[in-house]
């Protein structure tokens, strides 16, 4: 399961370098790790939940910022092209995961996702170089409780066809826009309350009132199973409704 994408939106990112200074920057890409036991696999709606708040975690974490011990690998991601790739791993696999340096976010249901600082392109570590990226999907045990109409949304395009790991890199970056407009006591805000969040798919009228509203957007860019410019999330916070 994996997308190597780079999402965009009115603003970007807070270090804004132009498309082509984007493309000629060294190319790195945030792991995200999926803990996935044959016996008792995630709800696929609490793995996207789980990998949205694993990417804020992560960029809200001390050692993301200033000085800290990511924040190099941190600022050079942002200022490329934004790539996520989603991974799984189960049993031992997973535990040599756990034990690299990185964050684990649980669901509300028990999803477990670990997000890792970025890696060059072509530099995995070998614990995590080896892990499966495809083959995998995931379901709902039922239908999904409708988001709050107060809460922050992950929309996901209903004409947007993709696999679990797909969309959970998708919605990590549509989350990841949403931290990007914010002000800083609105991310103090969002962080101290545990990055609640929701994600869900409209009805094409509502998905339609939804790209027309001025909320950040989400297009792919086209490496792996859609076209590229595809529309994929919408970023849907309260302190973004103005």
């Amino acid at each position: 399961m994996s997308s190597d994408d780079t999402p965009s939106s009115a603003s970007g990112s807070p270090f804004r370098p132009g498309a082509a200074d984007r493309d000629r920057a060294p190319q790195f890409v945030l792991p995200l790790v999926l803990h996935l036991e044959k016996t008792d696999p995630p709800a696929r709606t609490d793995a996207l939940r789980a990998a949205a708040r694993a990417v804020l975690a992560i960029l809200s974490d001390e050692r993301s910022l200033g000085d800290g011990a990511w924040a190099a690998a941190m600022r050079d991601w942002q200022d490329a092209r934004i790539r996520k790739v989603v991974r799984r791993a189960r049993g031992a696999e997973w535990r040599k995961a756990a034990a690299l340096d990185g964050i684990t976010v649980t669901g509300e249901d028990g999803a477990e996702v670990r997000v890792f600082p970025p890696v060059p392109l072509d530099g995995w570590p070998k614990e995590l170089a080896k892990l499966q990226v495809s083959g995998t999907e995931l379901e709902d045990p039922g239908t999904p409780v409708a988001p709050g109409p107060e809460g922050p949304v992950l929309w996901l395009n209903p004409d947007v066809d993709m696999s679990a790991g797909k969309t959970m890199a998708q919605v990590g970056h549509g989350a990841q826009l949403a931290w990007w407009e914010l002000s800083d006591t609105e991310r103090k805000a969002w962080r101290e309350a545990g990055f609640p969040l929701s994600v869900a798919t409209p009805g094409a009228a509502r998905w339609r009132e939804l790209a027309g509203s001025g909320l950040p957007v989400v297009r792919d860019a086209g490496f792996t199973e859609i076209a590229p410019g595809s529309c994929t999330v919408i970023a849907d916070h309260p302190a973004l409704r103005r």
